[in-house]
């Protein structure tokens, strides 16, 4: 199994999803994982790991925004999401790898790692957790009007990532979405691939212990990783479009922003009506002190685990269409769905 991360500890909605494939897999199966990661702190999490694998490999990535990177995604036919992960070093040692042992299955989590997967007779099954080209896609159609100098080279790497995402869905054996919609957007493009839904969950029991308490004062709570982009334009669009409009009907409301790794931009939104934690020890209890869950994603595609935790943890939940997608709710039963900041905030109220 190829990851673009270290599946630990967990804290995005790809790392929770790995883990928990290879908890479950490694009941029948003999599992070498072979991850990126960004720093050697990492490697102090391999413990939570090994009960799972024959062997973990690990590779350094560079950081994103180094020279390599930059010059690979200008000189290059490759998108600077691949060139982040391209290395040839790391390709010779899956070579070594696969000559070395007997593998029956290349399990390839993102098409951006499959560049460092050589020519191979082992199939190779590929997991799409998002369609990537339409997040990036998304981002730069939103980008303000200022952006107009550069936002035609941004343009451009979004046709690079959309043409080598579509490349490699037709060089794995087989292919997996996360929802139907995306099922359905793939065969649309490529109506000849074989195409799974292995949809996201989560641990129902873990989440069932979440102890609730009423907060002293109404709380309105965000969920996200930062990493992620559309989890930042979300943020944005809810304290600058929707939350002045729950103050104004409640003054005492709380908003509560929970998510790894906020840029500067989201830690400068705190204030005596805004929290912003970079982290909690435990998410369960953000969700069982909260009054709500408002998920205004409006770009990004793929299942949302902030929605599944609140479901699981029984935290009505307002959202997009985008945010519920892949999700059997039914609008005004498992969820309120709503589109513009004006109905967002009268769902919430």
């Amino acid at each position: 199994m190829i990851t673009p991360y270290l599946p630990y500890p967990l804290v995005s909605g790809g790392q929770i999803r790995t883990y928990n494939l290879l908890k479950n897999l490694a009941h029948k199966h003999q599992i070498t994982l072979a991850s990126f990661i960004r720093s050697e702190q990492e490697k102090e999490y391999l413990k939570e790991l090994e009960p799972f694998c024959q062997k973990v490999i690990l590779f350094n990535r560079r950081k994103a925004w180094s020279p390599i990177n930059i010059i690979l995604s200008a000189i290059t036919p490759f998108p600077f999401l691949v060139s982040i992960y391209f290395d040839i070093s790391v390709r010779k040692k899956i070579k070594e790898e696969l000559e070395k042992e007997n593998y029956n299955l290349i399990h390839a989590e993102t098409f951006y790692v499959m560049p460092n997967i050589p020519q191979t007779k082992v199939p190779i099954f590929l997991v799409e957790q998002v369609i990537e080209y339409l997040v990036y896609q998304r981002f730069v159609e939103g980008l303000p009007i200022w952006s107009f100098l550069i936002k035609p080279f941004l343009l451009l790497d979004v046709a690079k990532i959309k043409w080598w995402e579509r490349f490699y869905w037709k060089r794995a054996k087989r292919l997996a979405a996360m929802s139907e919609e995306d099922r359905d957007f793939i065969r649309k493009l490529e109506p000849k691939l074989e195409v799974d839904v292995i949809s996201n969950g989560v641990d129902i029991a873990y989440f069932a212990k979440t102890e609730k308490h009423k907060p002293k004062v109404p709380t309105v709570l965000f969920v996200g990783q930062f990493k992620w982009l559309p989890n930042r334009d979300a943020t944005k669009f809810l304290v600058k479009e929707i939350w002045p409009t729950i103050k104004e009907k409640i003054a005492t409301s709380k908003l509560w922003i929970v998510g790894r790794n906020p840029p500067d931009d989201i830690k400068n939104f705190a204030s005596a009506d805004v929290r912003v934690d970079g982290d909690v020890e435990d998410i369960r209890l953000a969700y069982g002190t909260s009054d709500v869950l408002l998920a205004p994603i409006r770009n990004g595609r793929g299942t949302k685990y902030k929605i599944l935790e609140a479901m699981a943890t029984k935290t009505p939940i307002v959202g997009t269409k985008l945010a519920v997608e892949g999700i059997n709710v039914r609008n005004g039963k498992e969820a309120f769905v709503a589109q513009d900041a004006a109905d967002l905030a009268a769902k919430t109220l």
